[in-house]
């Protein structure tokens, strides 16, 4: 039965891979950095980073390590002559499986300290949320950290202290920075009680953090070709300068209102059971609390950038199933209680449904790109403009399948520039303000649209269709073709 429920974390996990196999804009640089590395090897002149940097550096390390594991399935599907779309398939099962193993070596560190019950509802809870398994397998610079920290967590649970700072230091210094603020506080809390003594945390602090330092500067120099740390220029230009902002800003409580009922789903309610009916737990959850209330402090909030916390939060809630459970012969009232909690499972699943059939249709890029070569397989003097926008929902070089074509993503291009007229085949995003008619009406002379890509545009009710909640769904890209030029 225990490794029933293991083995579900890896099911859920490539159940999720496969219905939202492309990426979205946050995760480019890692994807096309892994997909540049298997295709490329040391071949630096030809890797995307050189020519789409983004706004602050990331580190190769990550991608280095997916495509090291990633490269012998990758060989066998070049060999069996599989197209590389399949390549990110494997890319992403591959780290999808690291954060799988890194939260089954978490769960068995639960169960030995509150036990295989409580073990058993943290993973029935987890794979039933859509948020923590929709995001295993996303090549985001917080899930390469993620399986650092389930692991670090792990190893502050077994109190192996050592091991514990070397993996701390690795998600912060590597990674994300800002989980000095979640690991930190555990360490200080390990200082200020004398589990660890403070020389032997000094000493090994200093030896991991210069060791890990030099690993990220060394290797990621190398790959942007001039000397930095990466992860402290992202440190320097989100909470320094505070550029993070101009990418929107969310109130102080957002984490706790928006991002935690969304990701825990119906069993949000246990977590406040689980503190009462099982105090001793609040000591996984007060460094948890403690991460997302300084971090709420910087005005830019994301989900991901509290997803380390989701498993604590879901173990404080699985303490209260396993309590009611256990109870619940003592009446039928406990017993009712136990029963109509464990209903809220089936909520999660629910909302998992809704959840995922949005972000099915929420790919209109990654959708584009498939259809153009669907449409057009026959062809083989291709010439395709990427534009910004499907460049940003799924468009990555592992979904450009065809060596005799050209692919294109120069950005800024007038409409009725020349420059636009070298390309045979167009792949545009439709603005929210525009009509279709309006944004398309550039195009009517010298333009055929051959597909329109629907994506999702919000949720409606309807009271007299099952469910209520309807997903709309409305086109927001077009594959324009370019017509023969008309002789004279």
């Amino acid at each position: 039965m225990a490794q029933l429920l293991e083995g579900s974390v890896v099911v859920v996990m490539l159940l999720h891979l496969c219905a939202c196999p492309y990426t979205k804009v946050e995760e480019s640089f890692n994807i096309q950095a892994v997909h540049d590395i298997l295709n490329h090897g040391l071949d630096l002149e030809k890797y995307d980073h050189l020519e789409f940097p983004g706004v602050v550096p990331r580190t190769f390390l990550g991608p280095l390590a997916v495509a090291a594991v990633s490269s012998p399935f990758v060989l066998l599907c070049n060999i069996t002559g599989a197209n590389k779309m399949a390549q990110q398939y494997i890319a992403r099962a591959t780290l999808g499986l690291a954060t799988a193993v890194s939260f089954i070596v978490f769960c068995r560190a639960i169960e030995s300290g509150f036990g295989g019950n409580v073990k058993k509802w943290l993973i029935l809870m987890s794979v039933t949320q859509f948020h923590f398994m929709f995001y295993m397998s996303r090549p985001l610079p917080n899930v390469l950290a993620l399986s650092i920290v389930l692991l670090a967590l792990s190893s502050w649970l077994h109190q192996k202290h050592r091991t514990f700072i070397w993996l701390s230091g690795a998600s912060i210094i590597i990674f994300r920075f800002d989980l000095v603020m979640f690991l930190g506080l555990i360490a200080l809390k390990e200082l200020t009680i004398g589990r660890v003594g403070i020389f032997r945390f000094v000493s090994t602090m200093i030896v991991a953090g210069c060791c890990l330092l030099g690993l990220t500067v060394f290797v990621d120099s190398y790959f942007w070709r001039r000397w930095l740390w990466p992860e402290g220029e992202v440190m320097w230009f989100n909470t320094v300068l505070n550029k993070s902002s101009e990418w929107g800003t969310s109130p102080f409580l957002w984490y706790f209102y928006s991002v935690l009922p969304r990701a825990l789903g119906a069993t949000i309610v246990l977590v406040p059971v689980g503190i009462y009916l099982t105090r001793h737990v609040t000591v996984l959850l007060w460094p948890a609390v403690g991460y997302i209330l300084l971090f709420s402090l910087l005005p830019h909030k994301e989900l991901r950038f509290i997803i380390y916390t989701f498993p604590v939060f879901n173990t404080v809630a699985a303490t209260a199933l396993a309590m009611l459970w256990q109870n619940k012969e003592k009446s039928v009232l406990r017993k009712l209680l136990a029963l109509g909690s464990s209903c809220l499972i089936l909520g999660n699943v629910i909302i998992t449904s809704g959840f995922l059939y949005v972000a099915h249709n929420n790919y209109p890029g990654g959708d584009a790109i498939r259809t153009l070569h669907g449409l057009e397989s026959l062809e083989t003097d291709v010439h395709v403009h990427i534009d910004v926008f499907t460049a940003q929902t799924g468009v990555t070089r592992f979904s450009q399948l065809r060596h005799d074509w050209i692919y294109n993503k120069t950005e800024d291009l007038a409409v009725d520039s020349l420059d636009m007229q070298q390309y045979t085949h167009l792949l545009i995003g439709q603005p929210a303000s525009q009509s279709a008619e309006n944004f398309l009406k550039p195009y009517k002379d010298t333009h055929t649209v051959i597909a329109s890509i629907p994506a999702y545009s919000g949720v409606s009710f309807d009271k007299t269709k099952f469910p209520l909640l309807q997903v709309r769904l409305a086109n927001s890209c077009y594959i324009l073709k370019r017509r023969p030029k008309m002789e004279p």
